[in-house]
């Protein structure tokens, strides 16, 4: 099993951004757009989108993710949304251990993991991110750093759970910042991660991978991305929030 016959995802993350008035404005404009895609269509929007995009996606081919989850099911944890919560709302996909969440919310190598198995134990679909810093890919270390976080992210995971998870390398120097990773830079840390994760649970598995890359990928340079052989969907940010430009690259994703 190899690229073509991996199912490329593009999943929109909405980050802080629209309220549920202008996310069905944005749903509105997002199906026709997408309705012949050949790739897996997710939109991954703030918790107070989630019943708008849910209602609104319905009978389309357009999914609909959260960007966090708690990993208890219930109890005295003030702000949080449980993983019941989400499924019961009809959401499938989940963000898990995005940089803003470790850079400015304390989120560790170690809640990423309890965060993804809470997710998958619930019946949802971790997009679980990883990357480095600039300091950290100028110092050399990138694939040390993103081999430990994904090792830790699976750690206690069964390789029938890795069948619904997808992994998204996101150089936290590439996001928001409009630089991107060169496709040859992104293929090689999304190949190392397919690598780590083959050592894990064997070759099949790892062939079978949805590896995206995110950090900065646009209308522009979604198909020299896409076309690298380890690189099968991404995690868009800002270009998710414009319903033609998120529709190029979902069509990049057909083609890549």
């Amino acid at each position: 099993m190899d690229k073509q016959n991996r199912k490329a995802v593009i999943a929109g993350n909405w980050k802080m951004n629209k309220t549920a008035t202008e996310a069905a404005e944005l749903i509105d404009a997002l199906i026709p757009a997408v309705k012949d895609a050949d790739c897996e269509v997710v939109i991954c929007v703030p918790f107070t989108d989630l019943v708008t995009a849910v209602e609104k996606t319905k009978g389309t081919n357009i999914h609909v993710g959260a960007e966090n989850v708690h990993y208890e099911k219930s109890g005295a944890f003030t702000g949080e949304i449980s993983a019941d919560m989400l499924v019961d709302l009809g959401v499938e996909y989940v963000v898990v251990g995005h940089s803003e969440r470790r850079q400015y919310f304390a989120e560790t190598n170690e809640t990423v993991n309890k965060r993804s198995r809470a997710a998958l134990a619930a019946g949802l679909k971790p997009i679980i991110c990883v990357g480095e810093s600039l300091d950290q890919r100028e110092q050399g270390v990138t694939e040390e750093l993103v081999r430990m976080q994904v090792k830790i992210a699976l750690n206690g995971m069964t390789a029938e759970e890795l069948k619904n998870v997808i992994i998204a390398y996101e150089p936290i120097w590439a996001i928001g910042t409009g630089k991107t990773a060169t496709a040859e830079q992104a293929e090689e840390v999304c190949a190392a991660i397919r690598k780590v994760v083959g050592e894990l649970y064997g070759e099949e598995a790892a062939k079978a991978l949805t590896v995206q890359y995110g950090g900065s990928m646009n209308a522009k340079n979604a198909e020299e991305l896409l076309s690298k052989p380890d690189v099968d969907g991404g995690l868009i940010g800002g270009a998710s929030l414009k319903a033609d430009q998120f529709a190029v690259i979902v069509d990049a994703a057909t083609k890549g």
